[in-house]
């Protein structure tokens, strides 16, 4: 005769299921397992672990929860490990930066506070591959030059993020890559909203291109104070196409990821 599990019972099992759940993420961060890498399959964790399979399962949804693993149902089931990149976190950033009523101009404040630091130490400290890793991207908004307005305006916000990211700061790149979700929609709300003639636009976007290949000469010969003061005054004067009136520059994160 089998019985109903108590609640003594279901607290014991998630409990065990939760710890089952962190061995495995932190096998994942020290980095004993990687992205696409299958777990055992569920009788060897059953066994490793001393669980039942519903107990084995509901670990596996906590890790699913975090995107950690990705589990296929179904023979030849099993759980792959995905290792998650910042946009798995963006929801969440993007919900503390609207429950705190912050305004686009606030985001944009916040990278001005990030970016021309990381462009001295890039030119500092950057390796040779490095500057080449950004030529490399300087070439990608060239490319986007003609792809139309938004194209080009999202090339730009993935510039401004790999500038930081090359830098070598592992905790701004993601704080980057998090404000620049933000950044990108309302860069293309701003194509999308522009009275800008098509001739306009286009001179507007090869200014900004120049710059791009400016910042790169300067990062190139390692003149950090130089490089940081251009784009000082880069960001600046980007402000007033970014943040062109009251209305843009108050915009609301609720309003930009809805």
């Amino acid at each position: 005769m089998t019985t109903e599990p108590t609640t003594r019972d279901q607290v014991r099992a998630k409990k065990m299921a939760d710890i089952i759940a962190d061995r495995i993420r932190q096998q994942i961060a020290r980095g004993e397992l990687t992205e696409g890498d299958w777990l055992p399959t569920e009788p060897e964790l059953m066994e490793r672990f001393g669980v039942s399979r519903p107990t084995l399962r509901e670990a596996f949804r906590l890790l699913e929860a975090d995107t950690l693993v990705r589990v296929r149902r179904g023979p030849p089931g099993g759980a792959r490990v995905h290792i998650p990149g910042p946009e798995a976190a963006a929801p969440i950033f993007g919900l503390l930066l609207t429950l705190n009523n912050t305004t686009v101009y606030d985001v944009y404040e916040a990278q001005t506070v990030i970016q021309p630091p990381a462009v001295r130490r890039l030119a500092e400290h950057g390796s040779d591959s490095d500057h080449d890793a950004l030529e490399l991207a300087v070439e990608q908004v060239r490319a986007a030059l003609h792809d139309g307005g938004v194209s080009f305006g999202l090339a730009t916000v993935r510039f401004h993020r790999r500038v930081v990211e090359l830098a070598g700061n592992q905790t701004l790149s993601l704080v980057t890559a998090l404000l620049g979700e933000v950044m990108s929609r309302h860069v293309a709300a701003l194509y999308a909203e522009s009275r800008l003639t098509s001739a306009e636009l286009t001179a507007r976007n090869r200014r900004a291109l120049r710059a791009y290949q400016k910042l790169l000469r300067l990062v190139r010969s390692r003149d950090a104070a130089a490089a940081e003061a251009f784009w000082i005054e880069h960001m600046r004067v980007a402000s007033g196409y970014l943040l062109m009136n009251t209305n843009a520059a108050q915009r609301q994160v609720i309003d930009v990821l809805s």
